[in-house]
């Protein structure tokens, strides 16, 4: 049993104010980045403007790689410790993406900067668990959440602002910036909260046991596979939302604007399913979001392909089917964490951390060839995601009761 922390703690709004940065962090390294993928383009894949989409990816591979081992390292060496060297590593990668001569230097960069955001995605939640309980870390979490859903709104016109300044390679120099705020924040004003006598020794061994009794539950691996559907979804919209409105609608200058449209949009179906999953359920309201957007995205793909949109439509229709796609993550994601983790109570940290890790990485493997299939119009997205929704919705159909 963990003994309570005995350092004071923060007030609420700035302890608040503290976890919706070092959350925010994942979210910013990913968004303000849309913008720049056509100057990146031109500059480093001229041959091949798709594979600048990678970029993206290649951030999630590492965080969803760092993320399996940074729950157990800051139960064994503390939080903020393993906070602050996560930070470390993400600015080391933001550097070296900055002075990167090619493409490939970029991946590799990005990929050591998502090991290193993986420890502030992880660790902060285990630091507010540690302060709070119950409905009180609800709140905490709540109020935190509704903070960094601002962020995915304002990143690109941040990463806009920054490129016509400095170009696309500042961007780079915001996330050490954001990095050392964050860490002199975290460093100067909030105490260690998990003692040394509350520690575990992090071992191959338990990571291992973990692993095989998390995946030994047939409802654990449906969510899984289901997490990789949805999150390959979300990925593959991230990676060819930027060139469908630039390239397909000539939407390029305003898809800042109408970006912050699908993440304020988006953002809030998790406030309808804190309303509803209570009265329908869990399984329900994963299976039901999956469903229509199975039948959505079928009826909007058979209009696209039959021309029904004239071309004044046209760009609306997308657009509200891309809200739909961003909508379907909040009544999937936290209900399919929420089912996995029921018969593993008694490890719930570290099975949290495999099944982020494995559902991260498998959809990266998905979600990339999607971006690079971009054609210049929006059917090969389209196609994906109506397959990922109606493979998620059939096994929603199959996990057990």
């Amino acid at each position: 049993m963990s003994s309570p922390p005995t350092a004071p703690r923060l007030s609420q709004p700035e302890f608040i104010a503290l976890m919706a940065m070092l959350f925010a962090m994942v979210a910013f390294s990913i968004d303000s980045m849309l913008p720049a993928l056509p100057e990146i383009a031109r500059e480093l894949s001229p041959d091949a403007p798709n594979a600048a989409q990678l970029i993206l990816t290649a951030f999630v591979l590492g965080m969803g790689i760092g993320t399996l081992f940074t729950g157990p390292l800051s139960d064994s060496y503390g939080r903020k410790r393993v906070i602050i060297f996560g930070a470390v590593l993400y600015s080391i990668g933001a550097m070296l993406a900055y002075i990167a001569p090619s493409l490939e230097t970029v991946l590799a960069a990005r990929m050591i900067q998502g090991l290193g955001a993986a420890a502030p995605r992880i660790a902060a939640i285990a630091l507010v668990r540690d302060l709070y309980k119950g409905r009180d870390m609800a709140r905490i979490v709540s109020f935190t959440m509704m903070i960094f859903t601002l962020v995915p709104a304002i990143a690109p016109f941040m990463g806009q602002g920054i490129i016509a300044i400095g170009g696309w390679r500042s961007i780079f120099l915001a996330f050490v910036v954001f990095a050392l705020i964050a860490c002199l924040w975290l460093g100067l004003r909030q105490p260690e909260t998990l003692p040394p006598e509350a520690r575990r020794k992090m071992s191959v061994t338990s990571l291992w046991s973990a692993a095989r009794e998390v995946l030994s539950h047939r409802v654990i691996q449906i969510s899984i596979a289901v997490q990789t559907l949805v999150f390959s979804a979300l990925f593959a919209t991230l990676s060819t939302t930027q060139p469908i409105f630039d390239q397909t609608f000539g939407q390029g200058d305003n898809f800042p604007f109408w970006f912050a449209v699908i993440a304020v949009c988006g953002g809030t179906s998790s406030f309808l399913n804190s309303r509803l999953v209570g009265r329908l359920g869990m399984r329900r309201m994963v299976t039901g979001a999956l469903a229509l957007q199975m039948i959505f995205t079928g009826a909007m793909l058979a209009a696209l392909l039959a021309g029904v949109w004239p071309p004044a439509m046209a760009f609306g229709a997308h657009l509200l089917w891309t809200i739909g796609v961003f909508y379907m993550v909040g009544p999937t994601i936290g209900n399919l964490n929420a089912l996995a983790l029921e018969p593993v109570g008694h490890i719930a940290g570290m099975a949290a951390s495999i099944t982020a890790a494995i559902a991260t990485i498998a959809s990266v493997l998905l979600a990339a060839p999607v971006g690079l299939m971009f054609d210049g119009t929006a059917v090969p997205l389209m196609v994906a995601i109506l397959v990922f929704s109606g493979l998620g919705y059939a096994l929603m159909r199959m996990i057990p009761r």
